[in-house]
Formats: structure tokens, C-alpha cells, sequence
């Protein structure tokens, strides 16, 4: 199959519920994206809503933060589990994930680790006092634990979530409440089989499983390929190649790029309706730092010309743009990012910069739809209003945004 870059652009964004975005709704549209996609990555930072917030808002019309609260932690139909890093997945997937919870069991449960020593205690205190965080227990001694040295109770709840004896029960702001899986998972999925048994069979699902976690990709090492524990180049190439010779992944050549990129089968219907289909009025969408359509940056560059890294971890002097800077999506090209805030009294979003892309000159009806965009965001938001500096609010080219903002001197 060969596909030119316009082609290969339109079906990734239609893929990824951004062509047009905001066409799903709803509790249903969220896990229908998740689904789709299989998860979506999670990080703690909110600045002006946290990633997997982002990520869900420019795909769900009317999404709201407490929309994935409560599929998270009420309807339990999504879990925090690690897949691509700390993400967000479909609790239907938990068997699937039995490999990763067993081999951190011999990682973590080996008797030598000074969290186990006081695991019958953190037991009796969930069966006795329900869900705890590590503040609830009085285990204050400092250990060394896998990322950086922690407090013990923290280490033997953590331990006991990552090999699958607790789930996150809620969060608390970003602290981590547990209690035991089997209260909140059906007992079929806890009890299921390994789905994968052999070694070439798990590398062959999780390779399809992260092709559909972004549409379009190729094989070449980078983020998008993160998580996926030994299954490297040689065991990626390998299982790409049984894909597609048992007809379940496609190989695609796209113009300009020179290597060929894979979709998956059965996602071939909604590639020929994207390409056949009327190219609707562009809308625009501002994006998440950690959204899928990201995840391989180098990828993006090169299909959309499009040069991004979150600089988050950054020294200032360093940083290009600005500690945590937000893309923008119309239609089928990146045209902006800005740096977001919040006023910490009001509630306010606040637009710190703007940077257009080179060669974007914003034409009258591009700018109409980024104000839209940008009431939708504070809706979103539930912000009150939406602030920007009198230097901005001079530039001509950001007039739209203006009219919508009250300017701070």
C-alpha cells in the first residue's frame, strides 16, 4: 500500500479522534478512545489539566476531569497500571498484563527487599481500616526503593500494586490510596489464564497493541516503542513480520519517509473512509505534552514537519519555548503552541507566550476557530476567564485571543 503525506496525515488524525476532534462524547466516547487506542499515558503534572485530562479533552466534546474520576475509581471500567510507562487502560486488559505482575513479583517480593518484612502488617491494616495511602501506615523508615529512596510504607504498597495484589482505590490530588484487587476487579479477569504463553505470542500482541495505540507507525526505535519490556529491535522486527505474513498488520509506504510504517488490518475500513471521505472544515484542538499522536516525535517531525519536546526536565536556559508548552492541531497541520497557567486566586487559564509555526499566517477563519477552540478549553477548564499580558494582547496577530481575555499589567 502506498500512501502520499497528505494521505498518511489525514488517516493518523482520524485514527486519533482529531479528524475532525471533539466528535466522541461522554463517559462512553472516553472509553471508546481507550479502547480504541488501548491507553493513554499518565503524568502527574497539571499545569492546565493533567496529560491524560489533555489528551481526552480534544477528543471528547463535553469531557470533564471528574468523567475519568469516575471510570477510574467509581465504575471501575479503566485502570492506572503501567503499559507505555504510568498509563491509563481498559480494566478488560488486566490478564493480558500477567508477564509485567509476575516478574515484578520476583523483583520486588524476593525476601532481601526490606519492604517485605512488613507486608502481613500493611494486609491486616487494609482488611481491618479499608483503602490506605502510605500516610495512613507508620512505617517511617527510609529505604532504597527502584526509583529513589522512599518512606518503607510507600515501598510495600507500591510493591504490592506492581506485582497485582492492590489497585489505586482514588487519588488524592496526585497521593496514591490502595486497597486489595480482588474487591474491585471480577473475579473471571483475576483468575484468567495467561493469554500469551509463549514468548513469540506475547511479543506479536504487544507490538499489534501498540500499533493501535497509534495508528501509524514505523520501526524505528523511539518513545512510541516504550515500555514494552524485552521485546527490542530484533524481537519488534521479528513479530512485524509474522503480523504482517498472517495478514493482521499491513506494511505502508509513505511518501518521503524511508521506511515503511505498519497499520493494523483491521483498521483498514477506517483508513479507505478517511481517504475517501470529504475533507471536513478544519477545527483545532489543543493537545496533550504526552498525547499518542506524540508519542514518536521524530515521526511527527517528519509526517507533519511538526519539532516538539516537552521541556519539562529542561535547565531554563536551556528551553527553547517554556517549562510546559502546549501544541495546537487545525486541521491537519500544527500551527501554534503556548505556554499555559493558572491564577492561583482566581482560577484563571493563563496564556504566558504564543509561538505560531513558520510560514502560518493566520487567516481570518483560522483565528475564529482558535478562539472557539479556546472557549471550549476554558469550559473544559471551568476556568472563569482566560488572562494575557498587555504585550500579547498588542500583538495583532493575537487580536482573537484578546477579545476573549481580560489583560493583566
Amino acid at each position: 500500500m502506498h500512501l502520499n503525506q497528505d494521505q498518511a496525515r489525514r488517516f493518523f488524525l482520524a485514527y486519533q479522534g482529531l479528524w475532525p476532534p471533539q466528535a466522541r462524547r461522554g463517559k462512553a466516547g472516553v472509553l471508546e478512545h481507550i479502547r480504541r487506542v488501548g491507553c493513554i499515558q499518565y503524568d502527574p503534572l497539571n499545569i492546565a489539566g493533567s496529560s491524560p485530562e489533555l489528551t481526552l479533552q480534544a477528543r471528547v466534546a463535553d469531557f470533564r476531569p471528574a468523567m475519568l474520576y469516575e471510570l477510574l475509581y467509581q465504575d471501575r471500567k479503566l485502570l492506572d497500571g503501567l503499559d507505555k510507562v504510568m498509563s491509563i487502560y481498559p480494566v478488560e486488559d488486566w490478564p493480558y498484563f500477567r508477564r509485567r505482575r509476575e516478574a515484578a513479583r520476583q523483583r520486588f517480593g524476593d525476601s532481601a527487599q526490606p519492604a517485605t518484612a512488613i507486608l502481613p502488617q500493611v494486609r491486616q491494616a487494609i482488611t481491618e481500616r479499608g483503602p490506605l495511602s502510605s500516610l495512613d501506615l507508620d512505617h517511617n523508615e527510609t529505604v532504597d526503593w527502584a526509583w529513589a529512596p522512599t518512606r518503607l510504607s510507600r515501598a510495600a504498597l507500591e510493591s504490592m500494586y506492581l506485582w497485582g495484589e492492590l489497585v489505586i482505590h482514588h487519588k488524592v490530588h496526585t497521593r496514591k490510596v490502595y486497597d486489595f484487587a480482588r474487591r474491585h476487579i471480577a473475579h473471571e479477569l483475576l483468575a484468567a489464564p495467561e493469554p500469551n504463553p509463549t514468548d513469540e505470542a506475547y511479543h506479536d500482541w504487544y507490538v499489534y497493541r501498540r500499533l493501535g495505540g497509534i495508528g501509524l507507525l514505523w520501526n524505528k526505535a523511539g518513545d512510541a516503542w516504550l515500555g514494552m519490556r524485552e521485546i527490542k529491535s530484533r524481537e519488534r522486527t521479528a513479530a512485524l513480520e509474522r503480523l504482517v505474513g498472517r495478514g493482521r498488520a499491513i506494511e505502508v509506504a509513505v511518501e518521503g519517509l524511508d521506511t515503511p510504517c505498519y497499520l493494523r488490518a483491521e483498521d483498514r475500513a477506517l483508513l479507505e473512509q478517511a481517504l475517501d471521505g470529504d475533507r471536513p472544515a478544519p477545527r483545532a484542538a489543543i493537545l496533550a505534552p504526552l498525547d499518542n499522536l506524540l508519542w514518536d516525535r521524530r515521526f511527527i517531525r517528519r509526517l507533519f514537519g511538526f519539532s516538539y519536546i516537552w521541556e519539562v526536565y529542561k535547565p531554563v536556559a536551556e528551553r527553547e519555548y517554556g517549562y510546559y508548552v502546549l501544541p495546537i492541531l487545525y486541521g491537519d497541520r500544527f500551527v501554534a503552541r503556548f505556554e499555559p497557567g493558572r491564577d492561583k486566586r482566581s482560577g484563571a487559564l493563563v496564556v504566558k507566550n504564543w509561538w505560531w509555526e513558520e510560514e502560518v499566517k493566520p487567516s481570518a477563519e483560522m483565528q475564529a476557530e482558535l478562539q472557539r477552540c479556546f472557549r471550549r478549553f476554558l469550559s473544559f477548564l471551568d476556568a472563569p476567564a482566560l488572562q494575557i499580558d498587555a504585550q500579547l494582547a498588542a500583538r495583532p496577530d493575537l487580536r482573537w485571543l484578546a477579545e476573549i481575555a481580560s489583560v493583566a499589567t
